[in-house]
């Protein structure tokens, strides 16, 4: 399977018939929403469990100041065919929108852009040395086939050897530092082939610029249209259902606790990220729960602003620059209308930090001044009274840290808990984390496992008939 989804061997898997079972998918983000659509478009009945108000999960939206849009910022590739393919089936094909967009640097200070050939070659940082053996690191990074080999590779050590010291400590570092944190020490070369292989993959595909595109409305749109998706799939959709426990019951199904009930069902996938899954099922063994608990993640703090003038052309600002707060400026009126937000400017300042780091305990006023001063230093124009309005998210447990080796150190997916499935984000071992890879995740599981039961049942199904015709036979 593309995504290296490791198996152990459960009990008793397989002995039903998945079309007439019923299926339990834990967290409804686009992960555990796909898939509980690919299972219920293969007859099998799916509740789908969300503890929070609403399904989205990462991908939701929120109100800010009068509108509403994302709470976190999105883009779509046109090499994304997985999202694509889901847009269509969801009939918002034709709401996409499509930009080229452009790439600023502020480094030592100073505004710098980074959007074509010319600019990247008068970058004022870099020598023209540098600058020759940084591009020439992206582009062969981007014909690299063989993303194991750099699993076993520092990050920090193959950017070296590719690009130079003075490269490494000018922009690969800060980039790194912002994305990871201290983490980068122990990151594998494949978390920087993976992002750059992204980029490029439409670019293989015959295009010469990078061209973005969202769906008007963003993901409300895009959430409201999935939710509606599933019900006339056959899906129940059940919010503000936190599971607290998963334990085995009779005859191979699955106890789901929730604050007031305890329903069972035949098959219980969670999509929630690992270190919940040996939280909630005590039956997996200590060698599962370490393998859960070992993978180590990032979280992050993000502020939404919504602004009265736009700060950059740059969709996005890459931040090398070691005392910013916030680790980019994703400035996504760049990309979307302004008239998607009420005619405003609408700005992402993303800070990647680790699940203990001390920003999740400061008060939203600290961080939003804090923020802000950030932004003022970067653009003097900017002022406070530019702001209508300011929102914080915090996600404690976004991505999984690639690190050295990452895919041989991954939990099962199909646990040793009978009919108990853990698919998560975690188990994207060659790509990064987006929206694409996480539809592709869900369609690549019920593809391997659901499918695969479903054949096991038709084989005993038909081996239980030759049974009963032989001993008929015998009989007469």
């Amino acid at each position: 399977m593309r995504n290296g989804m490791r198996i152990m061997q459960g009990q008793n898997q397989g002995n039903s018939k998945a079309a007439g079972e019923h299926w339990a998918v834990i967290g409804a983000g686009v992960l555990g929403m796909t898939t509980a659509l690919r299972l219920a478009q293969r007859g099998v009945r799916v509740t789908l469990l969300e503890g929070r108000p609403h399904p989205g999960g990462l991908a939701d939206a929120w109100q800010l100041g009068n509108v509403t849009w994302d709470r976190h910022y999105h883009v779509t590739l046109m090499s994304d065919l997985y999202t694509r393919e889901l847009l269509r089936e969801l009939d918002l094909e034709s709401a996409m929108e499509w930009v080229e967009t452009k790439t600023g640097f502020f480094t030592d200070g100073s505004l710098h852009s980074m959007s074509n050939t010319v600019e990247f070659l008068r970058f004022p940082p870099l020598r023209l040395l540098d600058k020759l053996r940084l591009g020439g690191t992206i582009f062969y990074a981007s014909r690299i086939t063989d993303w194991k080999r750099l699993e076993k590779i520092p990050v920090a050590d193959w950017l070296t050897s590719l690009s130079g010291k003075r490269t490494f400590q000018k922009i690969w570092l800060p980039l790194l530092r912002a994305k990871l944190g201290e983490s980068w020490r122990e990151t594998s070369a494949a978390f920087i082939w993976a992002t750059i292989a992204r980029m490029y993959a439409a670019r293989r595909t015959g295009l010469k610029k990078e061209m973005f595109g969202y769906v008007r409305g963003g993901y409300a749109q895009v959430m409201d249209r999935f939710s509606a998706k599933l019900r006339e799939a056959g899906v129940t959709i059940r919010c503000n259902s936190a599971v607290r426990c998963i334990r085995s019951g009779e005859n191979g199904r699955l106890i789901v606790h929730l604050a007031d009930e305890s329903p069972q069902f035949d098959r219980v996938v969670s999509t929630l990220p690992t270190a919940s899954v040996s939280r909630l099922c005590g039956e997996l063994t200590s060698q599962e729960k370490t393998l859960f608990d070992g993978v180590k993640y990032h979280g992050i703090v993000c502020a939404s602003v919504l602004m009265k003038k736009s700060l950059s052309p740059y969709y996005v600002t890459n931040i090398t620059d070691a005392d910013c707060p916030f680790t980019a400026v994703i400035e996504m009126t760049s990309l979307i209308r302004k008239s998607e937000v009420g005619g405003h400017a609408l700005v992402y300042l993303p800070r990647y930090v680790s699940p203990n780091d001390e920003m999740f305990e400061k008060t939203d006023s600290e961080i939003e001044l804090e923020f802000l001063n950030g932004l003022q230093k970067m653009h003097p124009e900017f002022s406070l009274s530019d702001v209508e309005a300011f929102r914080i998210s915090r996600v404690r447990h976004v991505f999984a840290l690639p690190t050295l080796r990452y895919s041989t150190k991954l939990p099962p997916v199909q646990t040793s808990v009978p009919n108990f499935y853990a698919v998560s984000s975690a188990h994207i071992v060659n790509g990064t984390l987006n929206v694409n890879e996480s539809i592709r995740l869900a369609s690549e599981f019920v593809e391997q496992f659901a499918d695969r039961e479903r054949s096991t049942s038709a084989a005993a199904r038909n081996a239980d008939r030759m049974v009963s015709l032989t001993t008929a036979d015998a009989g007469a």
